[in-house]
């Protein structure tokens, strides 16, 4: 159920992301959720991808820095309310999360979750019927 997200770290100038996406293109990596929190100097692009290792390692030999963090995807009702009652059910637990992103198709939200406590997370999601994803989960959509 865990989920390997990789953080690029790039130079916050024009062509940067593009250049990202033709070298995983090319590689044959394909992205389904990203993120991009960005500062004056440099941008963190936060991305779930279809082979994380070949990602890592094509994106390292084209010299940019790269990280791999485990995270979650929430499956929950595309409606009001729904994503209310994931997170209440992880504050109540007393797990913070540290960042979050999401996108939605249809029926369904899909959030990425980036927890203080995966185990937990998981733990206490799966005990009250929280549909999580695996990586493959997402290539199906």
């Amino acid at each position: 159920m865990l989920i390997k997200q990789l953080s690029v770290f790039l130079e916050n100038k024009k062509g940067r992301f593009t250049e990202i996406a033709r070298i995983l293109g090319e590689a044959g990596v394909n992205m389904t959720a990203f993120t991009v929190a960005e500062n004056s100097d440099f941008g963190i692009l936060r991305l779930i991808v279809s082979d994380a290792e070949k990602a890592k390692e094509v994106l390292k030999s084209h010299r940019y820095a790269v990280n791999s963090t485990d995270v979650l995807c929430v499956e929950c009702p595309n409606r009001p309310g729904a994503l209310a009652s994931v997170m209440t059910i992880i504050t109540d637990a007393d797990i913070f999360i540290e960042y979050m992103y999401a996108f939605s198709n249809g029926n369904k939200a899909l959030v990425i979750l980036r927890p203080n406590d995966l185990e937990k997370t998981v733990e206490v999601l799966s005990q009250n019927q929280v549909e999580l994803l695996a990586i493959n989960d997402l290539f199906r959509l």
